[in-house]
């Protein structure tokens, strides 16, 4: 069995001789350098105060799972300011449903709530986008009988 070594490893052995990587603290070492950013707290931050984490086309689930790891990562724990950035980043949409709210606005000091609120949405959509499409595809017993 022959060991298949990645083009920049490869390349340190071919020149050198020497296999860069022979205890468990110089992978440690490689590891961090090739897959964890230099300042993941900077990083979060950046993301927060710009527009990438925003949900655009993605279930609330899977945005909510982002934000939630950018804001751990960010430090950031005051209730409003989760608040603020969870409803600026949610689709145009969802965040008119929340805002006009005929009753039981939500705290602006509630993340959870705006979280729950922000799936029921979006799961009542998916539900009738599935229904709408059922109704369209197939023909409704109704217009059968009103056509006869």
């Amino acid at each position: 069995m022959s060991l298949i070594l990645p083009k920049h490893l490869y390349g340190v052995t071919a020149d050198t001789g020497i296999f860069p990587i022979w205890t468990w603290r110089d992978f440690e070492q490689q590891f961090q350098v090739h897959f964890f950013p230099v300042d993941v707290e900077a990083d979060a931050i950046n993301a927060l105060e710009g527009t990438s984490y925003h949900q655009g086309g993605r279930m609330v689930d899977n945005y909510l799972d982002n934000f939630q790891a950018l804001v751990s990562d960010a430090g950031y724990m005051d209730p409003w300011t989760l608040v603020v950035k969870f409803h600026r980043g949610l689709r145009l949409g969802i965040q008119n449903q929340i805002a006009t709210m005929p009753y039981g606005r939500l705290a602006d000091t509630d993340p959870d709530a705006w979280y729950r609120a922000a799936w029921r949405i979006d799961q009542a959509c998916l539900a009738n986008e599935a229904f709408q499409s059922v109704s369209r595809s197939t023909p409704s017993a109704l217009s059968k009988t009103v056509s006869a």
